[in-house]
């Protein structure tokens, strides 16, 4: 089978870069499509339309790159798409919860055809052609999240939660979606998918068998846990599965891991609590910092004391210590972002913000809810900006009031 990559070139704020290249899952965009079709595809040709397809008559799949789609979802859309044996398009029903509640906002990817949501996915059998029956995937949401949480931060029922798919797509066309990507249809799923396997008999009895072997409790044993080579483990630290921890990594005393994927050449210092999160190569967290549902991609730092809820770090940034990042907004309602230079809803009672790459934050700032910080820039905290309560770009970077301040910092992903 052929692989045909139709190119994106809308660059995402506050990046400034395609969703191609920014990191899923610890992984380039384009990457994890890559390992996904990989047990399919041996030829691979990218494209900027439909129309520079060359007519050979070959089993084809073509995909936009700015897509997310994981295993289970490819494996089961490629198996229906060569049962059917005809020409056919990813398509979704009107009343699949994943998407009408996390995926269909803030993009355009997405959209409705008749009585179905149809996407830029498509498998041809014999090369292809212009008209493509819909082929309807169901994502298997189920509900999970926090329950019994106050009231005014949920719902009516007093719960927080999510429409967690086991096979997850979407369109990644904002950071927002980044954050689910990685947290919500990646973490999340990765759990909810390992809680409906242990339900049959043989998986649970495997998993209880490994903890006892290894006199451990079963969501710290190595079926859940998994941990690279060269890596260092404080014997005080505690991980819960499932986890996996990359090569030559430190893992400092008191640690605390729940649910996260840790990426090659991390260096996690003392008590910090990492929950939920996603931390790619090479990023350093010194001591006591804590992460919820929070990405940070490679070669990061996040300095002492700081707290990231929900939020989305870019590569090569640094936040200092005592940094907070909120998530609430105060007043009880959906939080809302800029899309197309409007505000728009998500969707969401709790947020957090997105910070660019090659980004420079000093100590002791506070990032209100859902704001974003473009890449190259520079904040201090100071008597006139110590609280950030609008998103900020390049132009406003505190290096650029310094005399020859442009100098003093590379400007590395222009708009």
């Amino acid at each position: 089978m052929r692989k045909i990559i139709v190119r994106d070139y809308h660059k995402l704020l506050p990046f400034n870069e395609p969703a191609r290249e920014l990191r899923v899952l610890n992984k380039p965009l384009w990457l994890h499509q890559r390992d996904a079709l990989a047990g399919y595809c041996r030829q691979e040709r990218e494209v900027d339309s439909l129309e520079e397809i060359s007519d050979e008559h070959v089993e084809t799949i073509v995909y936009r790159d700015n897509l997310f789609f994981d295993q289970p979802f490819i494996d089961q859309f490629v198996t229906e798409a060569q049962r059917l044996g005809k020409a056919c398009r990813v398509a979704f029903s009107l009343e699949d919860k994943s998407l009408t509640n996390h995926a269909l906002q803030l993009q355009r990817g997405i959209r409705r055809e008749g009585n179905y949501y149809v996407a830029d996915l498509w498998y041809f059998p014999y090369g292809v052609e212009e008209n493509a029956r819909p082929l309807v995937m169901d994502t298997g949401a189920k509900e999970h999240g926090y329950y019994r949480v106050p009231r005014y931060m949920s719902n009516e029922k007093g719960e927080l939660t999510y429409w967690v798919p086991h096979q997850a797509f979407l369109s990644i066309e904002h950071w927002v979606h980044l954050y689910i990507a990685n947290c919500i249809f990646g973490l999340f799923s990765r759990g909810a998918r390992f809680e409906a396997k242990i339900q049959k008999l043989g998986a649970k009895l495997g998993v209880m068998f490994r903890g006892m072997w290894e006199r451990r409790q079963v969501l710290r044993s190595s079926a859940l846990v998994q941990v690279g080579k060269n890596t260092y483990i404080d014997p005080s630290a505690v991980i819960h599965g499932p986890t996996t921890i990359g090569d030559n990594c430190t893992i400092g005393a008191g640690s605390v891991i729940d649910n996260c994927i840790i990426g090659n050449g991390v260096n996690v210092g003392q008590g910090c609590q990492l929950m939920l999160s996603v931390v790619c190569d090479r990023c350093f967290l010194p001591f006591n910092v804590s992460l919820f549902m929070t990405t940070v991609m490679e070669n990061s730092i996040v300095a002492q004391n700081s707290c990231l809820q929900m939020c989305v770090i870019g590569r090569d940034t640094f936040i200092g210590a005592n940094t907070a990042f909120t998530d609430y907004n105060v007043f009880a309602q959906p939080v809302k972002v800029f899309y197309r230079d409007q505000l728009v809803g998500t969707n969401m009672a709790v947020l957090g913000s997105c910070v660019g790459h090659h980004c420079r934050l000093g100590s002791g700032l506070i990032i209100y809810p859902a704001r974003m910080i473009e890449s190259d820039t520079i904040l201090f905290a100071s008597k006139d900006r110590h609280v950030i309560s609008k998103n900020v770009n390049y132009e406003e970077s505190d290096h650029l009031k310094l005399k020859g301040g442009e100098k003093l910092h590379s400007r590395d992903y222009p708009r």
